[in-house]
């Protein structure tokens, strides 16, 4: 297994190398955000779709655009707004005249990354047209079916629900994000260098493609690779299952929690794992790949009840305290 391991890990050094590059190019533009950016990362290699919330003003949309500019694949950015059909993202047939048929006009969805940005702030009807786009990786316009490019990548921003003109997004869409990023304010150091660098009136945004999409195709197929122990599997089947019965792991949550992580977050969280193992340069998955990354994972799909409200508890909170529980293999 040693053996099997070392090989791994040159893979991963081999087919890794443009993360410094990567990260580089990003860096030029984003002060900050490591966590962001590290994210992002993990959501192309992982093959897993994105949602981004903060307040406005933090750059999420900035951190996603660089990130796209810097790979070398089409991008494509939709503003979402209350009054957006559901042609306006997939494309629709549209008539000609001249010889009485009709044609198809792709929509910007057909693209390798698309930036989903204030997806909360458009109608159901809307979040359904772009279900299918996530899950299928595949588009239907009137009787016909198109397969989407590959890489096919959604980075989705949207502002907490709590502010006005927004809507919360169907439970069902919500799962088939793998990861939900909740971006902060930036420490008062990143602010002076944010400021030193932008507060200009034509400040340098321009980013170059460092990494070609081949190279990520390639990537993902090492990601599949890393070996994962079976003491790391229970680890992870442990953490979704305490969020479903927490009283059979001696876990005091249950009044606190409506209901837990879907099988979907099982399979994430491996996965995730996997890329956040090989963001840090080895072919194998620690505990503490797994628990970086599951409250990215699990405070999407946990829902918390309105006791836990009333005593002022979020998803992040009922998930770190079944991370701070359970042993640690």
């Amino acid at each position: 297994m040693s053996t099997g391991i070392t090989a791994i890990n040159e893979r991963v050094k081999e087919e890794g190398a443009f993360i410094s590059a990567l990260r580089a190019e990003v860096g030029r533009v984003i002060v900050g955000q490591n966590y962001l950016v590290d994210r992002l990362i993990i959501g192309l290699l992982a093959n897993g779709h994105l949602l981004v919330e903060g307040v406005p003003g933090l750059a999420k949309t900035l951190t996603v655009k660089t990130l796209a500019a810097a790979v070398n694949a089409r991008f494509q950015r939709i503003q979402f707004t209350p009054d957006l059909l559901p042609a306006d993202l997939v494309g629709t047939q549209v008539y000609n005249p001249k010889d009485a048929t009709f044609f198809i006009r792709q929509g910007p969805v057909f693209a390798n990354i698309i930036l989903a940005d204030e997806i909360n702030r458009a109608p159901a009807k809307v979040q359904s047209a772009l279900l299918e786009a996530m899950q299928e990786h595949q588009v239907t316009i009137g009787q016909e079916t198109f397969s989407l490019p590959s890489p096919f990548l959604v980075l989705a921003t949207q502002n907490p629900i709590e502010q006005e003109g927004t809507y919360p997004l169907p439970e069902a869409q919500v799962d088939r994000f793998m990861l939900k990023l909740v971006v902060t304010y930036p420490t008062r150091e990143e602010e002076r260098r944010i400021m030193d660098a932008m507060a200009v009136t034509d400040a340098n945004t321009a980013v170059r493609p460092v990494v070609e999409p081949e190279a990520i195709l390639r990537a993902r197929k090492v990601v599949d690779d890393i070996y994962v122990d079976d003491k790391i599997k229970d680890y992870i089947l442990n953490i979704v299952f305490a969020t479903r019965d927490p009283a059979a792991h001696k876990l005091d949550l249950k009044p606190y929690i409506r209901y837990g992580a879907s099988p979907r977050a099982t399979l994430n969280m491996a996965l995730a794992a996997r890329a956040h193992a090989f963001l840090q340069g080895r072919g194998y998955v620690t505990p503490q790949d797994v628990k970086s990354i599951a409250p990215d994972v699990l405070r999407h799909r946990v829902m918390v009840s309105y006791e836990a409200e009333a005593e002022d508890l979020r998803p992040d909170d009922v998930v770190g305290r079944i991370l701070n529980s359970l042993p640690v293999p």
